[in-house]
């Protein structure tokens, strides 16, 4: 299908008076509305009696049921195309949909496969860890790897993820089951040879020292928000053990950090056993590989300067790439074109800005819409970025190279300001009396990625 055909108008979309889906445009104004306290409907509310917004398409239907006749666009498989090939709320877990990373997945296979080692994937938030895990998983299972894996959570507990995982690998890989077994053996677990005292990480270790016939990955994912340091200390030591037996288990960790010392601790002991691998921003060669896949299951066009501005707005970050290419392409769809404008994609960033707000408690609100606030966005805004780190701490030394001829004590009495005024940060100041830096932290989650998005909307804009 040819680029100014798919541009055209398209073929069974909504109309005006229809129950089609509601618009993102609306969306935008009227959530604007509600943070200007504005809470009388307006005057494009539906009559009484119209109909209500429905689904676009129904929950069985799949994209062959939606074939474009006459080569004409229809939006139904549009949408449908889209929520699966630009979703940002669920990492991609298919090699079909990823995009990029072919060198770290490339390390990360040779560190499993030629070293024996474990490994730690860190990066910053939304740059794609998890999704590359899941990538990595189905290639490993492809070479007949057991792969198990498991999201970490802040209260995660050592026994009951290990337990868990235990349960998920099949007796018949322990060296003392025959694998000509009968069928007793058959639906058996390692979890069965745990006995009910709590786990530790020696006597695991020893089980899984045990297992013969395949190798086992072990994946923690989100490995930065567990809280318990007893946990980190006994996958540790896990890891030591494992590597002492040369067991065929390795672990794969991934979480937010911005080195391996801040994801893991300082661990001399498992240095060796342990590679780590950073995840940095998305090539922007990539990023428009995401938007051209997007092109090819949708049948939408995605020009090159639409392209280019998306990446800017996106800045490596992949997860952004496809939050923003897919509501710029529902602002299309809405307007019964094919071709995904830069106009399209400035709409549909202020809906997301507009969500992203309404979601902030009321007080964070108005106090982001203060002038004297807004005066110093540009603080802010290398605060929001600076603030990407595990705990989200930062000092306003880490400000300078975001803010080129700043001073950091004129930056540290503006951040306490903001901090002792509006409530805005929250500080850390022990060990201030010992030379140490104070630091800081945004009160409230979510307010960073707001300040971030919105300075990359006015630069993608120009």
């Amino acid at each position: 299908m040819s680029r100014e055909r798919q541009g055209g108008e398209m073929a069974g979309a909504a109309s005006a008076e229809g129950g089609g889906p509601t618009g993102l445009a609306g969306l935008a104004r009227r959530s604007l509305r509600r943070l200007g306290g504005t809470q009388a409907e307006s005057a494009e509310a539906p009559a009484t009696g119209a109909r209500l917004p429905r689904f676009s398409v129904a929950a069985t239907d799949e994209l062959a049921d939606f074939l474009p006749p006459g080569g004409r666009i229809q939006p139904e498989r549009a949408r449908l195309a889209l929520a699966d090939a630009l979703t940002a709320s669920q990492p991609v877990t298919s090699r079909d949909r990823f995009a990029g990373r072919a060198d770290v997945l490339a390390d990360l296979i040779a560190a499993i496969e030629q070293q024996r080692a474990h490994v730690v994937l860190f990066g910053e938030r939304g740059i794609g860890k998890t999704s590359l895990v899941h990538v990595f998983a189905e290639t490993a299972r492809d070479a007949r790897y057991l792969v198990l894996y498991g999201s970490c959570g802040v209260e995660a507990r050592f026994d009951d993820m290990f337990r868990t995982f235990a349960a998920q690998i099949p007796l018949l890989y322990h060296a003392d089951i025959s694998p000509v077994a009968d069928e007793r053996e058959h639906g058996r677990s390692f979890a069965e040879l745990l006995g009910p005292e709590p786990l530790d990480p020696r006597s695991l270790a020893e089980l899984f020292g045990r297992i013969v016939g395949t190798r086992v990955i072990l994946i923690l994912d989100e490995y930065d928000r567990v809280r318990d340091p007893t946990f980190r200390r006994d996958v540790a030591e896990l890891i030591k053990n494992l590597s002492d037996r040369a067991a065929r288990v390795q672990l794969v960790l991934t979480g937010v950090a911005s080195n391996l010392d801040e994801l893991v601790g300082f661990t001399p002991s498992i240095r060796r056993n342990i590679v780590g691998l950073g995840v940095g921003p998305m090539a922007e060669a990539d990023m428009m590989f995401i938007l051209e896949r997007a092109e090819a299951a949708t049948g939408l066009v995605f020009p090159p300067e639409t392209q280019a501005m998306i990446a800017r707005m996106a800045a490596g970050s992949p997860y952004l790439v496809r939050l923003i290419g897919s509501r710029a392409a529902l602002v299309a769809l809405e307007d019964r074109r094919g071709t995904v404008t830069p106009d399209d994609v400035t709409r549909g960033t202020e809906a997301v800005l507009a969500e992203w707000n309404a979601g902030l408690p009321a007080r964070v609100q108005r106090v982001l819409a203060r002038p004297e606030v807004r005066a110093d966005l540009p603080v802010l805004i290398a605060a929001a970025k600076a603030s990407g780190t595990p705990e989200g701490w930062f000092s306003a030394e880490d400000l300078l190279p975001l803010l080129p001829g700043s001073e950091a004590n004129a930056l540290a009495a503006r951040l306490d300001l903001l901090a002792d005024r509006f409530d805005l940060f929250e500080r850390q100041s022990e060990g201030e009396d010992a030379g140490e830096e104070r630091r800081y932290r945004f009160q409230t989650q979510g307010v960073a990625q707001l300040l971030s998005l919105s300075a990359a909307l006015a630069r993608g804009g120009r």
